[in-house]
């Protein structure tokens, strides 16, 4: 690397209220000697509200690995670009993500400068539990292949975080509902914006509501995790069931989970339960 190298920046821009924009990103944006944007004609609406005019340049998922380059020797030349997406965090479920790799592998400085989130703005609202969290960005849009997935992650034991789009949420909620069974979730949607909404059940409560209210905007789906899968279950079962009943899931969700994992009737687990309680 030259000791001239310039530095890349992964500059958080707001994910819908302008008022997230922070001073910090407002002034490395104005600073950097380019700006690449995921769209740029998003971005230019951005940057002119706040009146600013810098060289502005596109990096997106289909010109990465033709524009990755580029912008490495134009770092390795001792300019500064502050990397933007759509909205959000770049490097979080988009193409910055490489051009980050890539600059740390040639040793080029990047720098994070934080800001508005969609998937930590959900999770801290959403009434579930944030320690551990499980972020799984966009599943697959092929439905064999999400079935896949939802079912790799059926044990994970932490919250789950996901992106989805309106014009697919529907089937992959009931999707979510198959594989994972009625689990506690929040459903947000237009986050920071001015119809934000954030609709708190399970999922079969909000496969309901989305029947109800066509579904409009981006959403984050925020659901509670599963129950760790051991090639040999250890411990007492029933003191599995009492541990999800502590943390909020209710009496017959964790019977079945518990019964599932175990592979125990989950009638002798209740009937064990009843009795404990001396009911």
């Amino acid at each position: 690397m030259s000791d001239t190298a310039g530095t890349l920046y992964l500059c958080a821009t707001p994910i819908g209220n302008l008022e997230d924009m922070t001073p910090r990103a407002l002034r490395m944006l104005r600073e950097a000697d380019v700006i690449a944007a995921e769209d740029t004609r998003h971005t230019r609406q951005l940057l002119t509200h706040f009146e600013i005019h810098g060289t502005l340049v596109s990096y997106h998922e289909h010109n990465k690995e033709k524009q990755g380059p580029i912008l490495l020797e134009q770092l390795q030349a001792g300019k500064t670009i502050a990397l933007v997406s759509d909205a959000g965090f770049p490097g979080i479920s988009d193409p910055g993500e490489l051009l980050a790799r890539q600059a740390i592998e040639a040793g080029i400085p990047v720098v994070p400068v934080p800001g508005a989130n969609a998937a930590l703005t959900a999770l801290v609202a959403s009434g579930l539990s944030s320690t551990p969290f499980f972020f799984g960005g966009f599943l697959p849009k092929s439905r064999k292949n999400r079935r896949e997935k939802l079912e790799e992650w059926s044990h994970i034991p932490a919250t789950l975080v996901l992106y989805e789009a309106p014009h697919r949420i529907e089937e992959v909620l009931a999707d979510m509902e198959a594989a994972w069974g009625d689990r506690r979730m929040t459903l947000a949607r237009e986050l920071t914006k001015v119809h934000e909404e954030f609709f708190r059940g399970r999922i079969s409560t909000c496969r309901a509501h989305l029947a109800e209210h066509p579904p409009r905007g981006e959403f984050v789906l925020v659901v509670e995790g599963g129950v760790a899968s051991p090639a040999e279950p250890a411990g007492d079962p029933l003191d599995a069931v009492k541990a999800l009943m502590a943390q909020g899931t209710d009496k017959k969700e964790a019977l079945s989970r518990i019964a599932k994992v175990y592979k125990v009737p989950k009638r002798e687990l209740y009937n064990r339960l009843l009795l404990e309680k001396g009911e």
